[in-house]
Order: C-alpha cells, then structure tokens, then sequence
C-alpha cells in the first residue's frame, strides 16, 4: 500500500462538524450498553459492560439472557439497530435522526418483541448535565455519515490496538469500547496490587472506579472529542503513575502531556496524516507503555514481539 493509500483509509474526524451526532451516539450506546451490564455478571474492570468494533459497526458480543443468547449491534453500515436472538426472528429498526427518548422506547419495545424483558439504570453515565433516557428530547442528531466515517476510524484504530495487545504475555484487556467515556481502550497489567483509587470520576461509582483500578494498569485508547477537549485524539496513562512519567520521552513529537487529565495526549490528524498511520500509532502506545513500564519496574518478561498470523511463539 503506498503511502498515499494508507492515509486515504483513515478518514477526517472533524468533532465540531459532528459534535451533536456524536453526543446523541453515545447516549444510544450507554442503553444498549446498559443492557449488556444488566444482564452479564460482573467481570474484572468491568469488561462485562463494554462493546465491541466488529464488522458492520459496534455491538454487545453474545449475551446470554434466559435460556438463550441475545445480541444487539449498531449496523453503521445498512443504519440500522439489530436486535439478534437465539429463539426469534431478527427486529431493529433504523438508525436515523430521534430523540434518545424515543430511542429508548423503540429498542425496548424491540427487546420485548424478541421475548426479553431487562429494565436499566435510564441515568447516563459519565456525561455533564445527564437527562434521564426516556425524558431526553434534547439530543435528538444524527448524521449517519458521519458516524460511519467514526467506524471507519474505530476499524483502523482496533487493528492496531489488536497488534500492540499482542506484544505482551501478561494480563491484557480485550480491545473494547466503553461506552461511558466513549472511548475505545486496551489495557497492560503488571501483576500487583494498585493503591486504592480515590474516585471522584463524574458520573461514575466509586466502587466501580475503584474496582477497575485495583491493579497497576498502562492504558491506552481513542476517544472522538469532546467538549472539554475538542478534537479526536488518542491517550494513554499508568495508574498509579509513576514519578517521571510526564517528563519521559515519548514518540511522535505531536504527543503532549496533559497535566490535568495525567495522560499523553496523541491527536488523531497526527496519526491520520503521517506517512505511516499505524507505524505512527504502534510508537506512540510503545513508547508511553516502555516509559511507564520501565519507570514503574515492571517485569520485563512480560514483553514480547507482536505477533506473527498462524505462528505459535517460541516457549
């Protein structure tokens, strides 16, 4: 693939241009998200709540719900929101402008029709100024190409994300969307215990946060924007972080260290613009995992090459 190409497949995230699509969009995925939670029990960190990048857009994986499997995927692609069982026909409707009010009562409805009755927390998560989901008439935008161009974007970063998740022998995430924070995320772990978290993240339990961050993480992830930080970029930081990590050398030059968020900040042009997108971003999540991992002593055994598609690594 020539240069040209590679950046071509990376589209233009523009968050200004679809800043109320987006805000819409995650409020869609915390309902379904919702589901997922209420039906799944607890995983580590959480990882029972989160979706998934797959092939036509974002979805649950299988959840099992009574005596079948449920599963419920935003088709970014055909627009539409499938609700797939084990036991009845497929229902879902389109992905079009409404409101999250309506929303809300069309994919219940739809849940209901495939014979699964669940009722969720309707507070979302994580966003300022929440509005119950069944009385949210606000955000009602959605500008179906710019969420496919999201997807887009989701696809590439997930590929990369899957190549640098395969480079360590430790405890890793999957590579998985929260729809809280809206971000896409992969997560190292060092083996120990974390000091405990002190909370206080808007919008979400401490005991959860808590429970998330009960031991030593690298993490790295993509977010679109927001308003409190206008642009699509990527991010990563250790937890506990260790002392120097916010002076540590880190690759590209455009990464930054944002000392009120205690993270690398990478902007997404600076990925989607460079000569080489995923080499770009595979030297940014080495270089911030290598500064924090070496400054945090963690065991260097848990590092190994990316690796390689049908050859089993050496033992």
């Amino acid at each position: 693939m020539t240069s040209h190409a590679a950046r071509a497949c990376w589209p233009t995230l523009d968050y200004a241009a679809w800043r109320d699509t987006a805000a819409t969009l995650q409020l869609w995925a915390q309902i379904v998200g919702k589901v997922r939670l209420k039906l799944s029990p607890w995983l580590n960190h959480g990882w029972q709540v989160a979706l998934y990048v797959n092939a036509r857009g974002l979805g649950t994986s299988p959840i099992h719900a009574g005596p079948g499997m449920l599963e419920i995927d935003f088709d970014l692609v055909a627009q539409r929101l499938l609700v797939r069982t084990s036991d009845a026909p497929d229902t879902g409707f389109a992905l079009e402008p409404m409101s999250v009010a309506s929303f809300y009562r069309r994919f219940m409805a739809a849940l209901e029709s495939v014979g699964v009755k669940v009722s969720i927390n309707v507070m979302p998560n994580e966003v300022p100024d929440p509005i119950r989901f069944p009385d949210d008439e606000e955000h009602a935008a959605y500008d179906a190409p710019a969420a496919y161009a999201f997807w887009r974007a989701l696809v590439r970063v997930d590929r990369v994300f899957g190549l640098f998740r395969t480079a360590f022998v430790g405890k890793a995430s999957p590579v998985h969307l929260f729809w809280g924070s809206f971000d896409l995320a992969v997560t190292r772990f060092s083996g120990r215990v974390a000091p405990p978290h002190p909370g206080g993240v808007p919008g979400l339990p401490d005991a959860v946060t808590r429970e998330a961050y009960s031991h030593e993480v690298s993490s790295a992830g993509f977010w679109p924007g927001s308003d409190a930080y206008p642009h699509a970029a990527f991010y990563s930081y250790a937890y506990p972080s260790p002392q120097g990590f916010a002076e540590a050398k880190i690759e590209p030059g455009q990464a930054t260290w944002a000392a009120a968020m205690g993270e690398w900040l990478l902007p997404y042009d600076a990925v989607r613009t460079a000569a080489d997108p995923d080499a770009t971003l595979l030297r940014f999540l080495e270089t911030t995992y290598r500064s924090a991992a070496d400054l945090g002593h963690w065991d260097h055994n848990l590092d190994c090459a990316i690796g390689v598609a049908g050859r089993p690594r050496s033992v």
